[in-house]
């Protein structure tokens, strides 16, 4: 896999790159957030992930992580030291598809590259057959990946959309969290359940609708359907 490194540290970046080529990654490393822009044209130029920490020279990292997001689909793994809640949110409402936050662990590390991996694998036949949900207001045109309260859009990424439409196909129905994460994150690992709360608190500040998604306290999450 083609992996985007954008790190301003050339010693951070010389190891992390060693580390990452020993699993089987091509890494390309941009130092700047312009590099990093430069690299993704026209379409990802065929990158698997693009690993992007937010301490760049030139540009602010959230913002290189929106301009990202506007020319590319390929996955966003923010590396960040501010491990606050709201940061991440910010963070996953630009269009990341997950966080690190240092210091990290390279194992986690690479177990988050390859979950990104392999929801992205994943993702175009995840509703294949299926149309669209409707819950009260909200409508989730599960072809075209589109969610819309009263008629306007929401943009979500791909997990919060996966979330959401995992959890509407059942309204009501109690999902385990590991069984959330096995379906949307494709895996069992136990960190992915921090980045399951940070999601669920995405969809509700998305959407205007706190209640809509349920916390059930020891088990997991259900979605409560509005009144139409």
């Amino acid at each position: 896999m083609r992996l985007l490194l954008v790190e301003d540290d050339n010693h951070v970046a010389a190891a992390l790159s060693a580390v990452l080529a020993r699993h089987g990654f091509d890494v390309t490393h941009a130092r700047s957030g312009e590099e990093a822009l430069q690299a993704l044209v026209p379409e990802g130029d065929g990158f698997g992930v693009v690993l992007l920490d937010l301490g760049l020279p030139d540009q602010d990292g959230y913002e290189v992580c929106g301009k990202i997001r506007k020319r590319t689909s390929t996955p966003v793994i923010m590396v960040t030291a501010r491990s606050d809640v709201r940061s991440r949110i910010h963070g996953l409402n630009l269009g990341a598809d997950d966080y690190v936050v240092k210091p990290y662990d390279t194992g986690e590390l690479l177990a988050r590259i390859h979950a990104v991996s392999r929801r992205t694998a994943h993702e175009d036949a995840a509703h294949g057959e299926e149309s669209a949900l409707r819950l009260g207001p909200v409508l989730i045109e599960l072809p075209t990946r589109q969610v819309t309260v009263d008629g306007s859009v929401i943009q979500l990424t791909r997990k919060e959309f996966d979330l959401l439409a995992l959890l509407a196909q059942r309204p009501g129905v109690v999902f385990r969290r590991e069984q959330i994460i096995s379906e949307v994150w494709r895996t069992s690992w136990e960190g992915t359940g921090r980045t399951l709360e940070v999601h669920v608190a995405s969809l509700r500040a998305k959407l205007r609708m706190p209640a809509l998604i349920e916390t059930v306290r020891g088990v997991g999450y259900r979605l409560v359907a509005p009144a139409s």
